[in-house]
């Protein structure tokens, strides 16, 4: 949806678009963006695919895009728009701190990461900070970034595994599920235990959750 604002003040603005589904977050961006005589809000979209046209009709300066969103989710509108407009400038706005959801929104492309709690404290500078051609990530994020840059990252099958594990499904529901030997599901769980440095299937999902590998 289109959002019409007028400039009395001549100043140039950074036109910025907010894609999240739901309406009361956006009426917050809104509100804290109303006034400010360097901004203003050109238009809004409530899931990937209307990200996408709103990009490529309004051409906004920085995106503000929600990551779980229905339809598309926001890492695959940020790739979409990304390789049509590469010089486009994204920030990820999320309620996840957890690193491999960062990782996965900045090697998509986005500019910036911004966790919804610290929208009215930090959602301005953090625009502007990309809008100014910079990175910006939270102090936290950052850090859960370099503690597991090295980390063996889990593999498609072992991620569909977990989040089956998380649904409390046993060795052999999976097996079933997936169509494949319940001794392999036994290896898939052995490895994520590894790569998570869990003791237990129980602590290999509160890790998965609290690092965004799955989510509930």
């Amino acid at each position: 949806m289109e959002v019409r604002q007028n400039n009395m003040s001549g100043i140039p603005r950074i036109r910025i678009l907010t894609v999240d589904d739901h309406p009361l977050l956006r009426e917050g961006i809104a509100a804290v963006i109303e006034g400010q005589p360097d901004m203003t809000l050109v238009a809004e979209a409530t899931n990937g695919h209307e990200a996408i046209e709103s990009f490529r009709k309004h051409l906004p300066d920085v995106a503000l895009m929600d990551l779980r969103m229905p339809d598309m989710n926001g890492i695959e509108a940020i790739r979409a728009i990304r390789s049509e407009f590469p010089a486009a400038r994204i920030v990820v706005l999320t309620t996840y701190a957890g690193d491999v959801q960062a990782l996965g929104a900045l090697k998509a492309g986005a500019s910036g990461y911004l966790l919804k709690s610290m929208l009215r404290k930090d959602l301005l500078d953090t625009i502007r900070t990309v809008h100014a051609g910079k990175r910006r990530l939270p102090a936290a994020v950052a850090q859960a970034l370099a503690e597991h840059i090295s980390d063996d990252i889990l593999s498609p099958r072992e991620i569909q595994v977990l989040n089956l594990v998380s649904a409390g499904k046993r060795n052999k529901e999976i097996a079933d599920e997936l169509s494949i030997a319940e001794d392999t599901v036994k290896m898939h769980v052995r490895n994520i235990l590894s790569k998570l440095q869990a003791s237990d299937r129980t602590e290999a999902v509160t890790i998965a959750l609290r690092r965004g590998i799955i989510h509930l």
